[in-house]
């Protein structure tokens, strides 16, 4: 955060494997408190911050640069619910909390195959969630004081983990 700039309303990172509800609850969080839900996938693909192409996973690279370019104004101004399947390349001073939704093997392997993962794109995935990547790179990269895993297996758990946002996001007091 800029030097003398304070937010008056903070900033979440919803972070998890694909397939673990990472846009649905940033868009109902979103619908509930007026906050701006910023998909970092939709944005590179809108502005065409890539790289070039991942053969292997078929899909693009991400311009990481380009990217954190791109938000660093939106996220001084706080009020963000920003949604990536990674988390380690984005500013820790950024984020007032970090919720790394987790979801069963079976259940992501079902979601993934739905939409179209397929071999080792498919497999890689899975293994992440297995491994825990994700919520391993957020304890690398964030103070353990603001990380939160939630479970995002049923609509119901989905429904509690947006109420659960919800209410963490009324009881944020600005930094002092």
């Amino acid at each position: 955060m800029a030097s003398g700039i304070t937010r008056t309303r903070p900033n979440i990172l919803v972070t998890g494997t694909p397939g673990t509800g990472k846009s649905i609850t940033c868009c109902e969080v979103a619908d509930k408190t007026g906050y701006r839900h910023i998909d970092v996938g939709e944005v590179a693909k809108e502005n065409r911050f890539y790289e070039g192409y991942d053969e292997q996973y078929q899909c693009p690279i991400l311009d990481e640069d380009k990217v954190l370019d791109e938000l660093e104004d939106q996220m001084c101004e706080g009020g963000n619910l920003l949604e990536y399947h990674s988390c380690e390349f984005f500013p820790e001073r950024w984020f007032d909390a970090v919720f790394v939704l987790r979801t069963d093997n079976g259940i992501l392997y079902d979601r993934l195959e739905k939409r179209g993962y397929k071999g080792k794109k498919l497999t890689d995935n899975v293994q992440c969630e297995i491994f825990q990547t994700i919520s391993e790179e957020a304890k690398q990269n964030y103070d353990h004081n603001i990380i939160y895993e939630l479970t995002s297996n049923t609509p119901e758990q989905i429904d509690a983990n947006v109420d659960a946002i919800c209410v963490w996001m009324e009881q944020w007091k600005t930094p002092r």
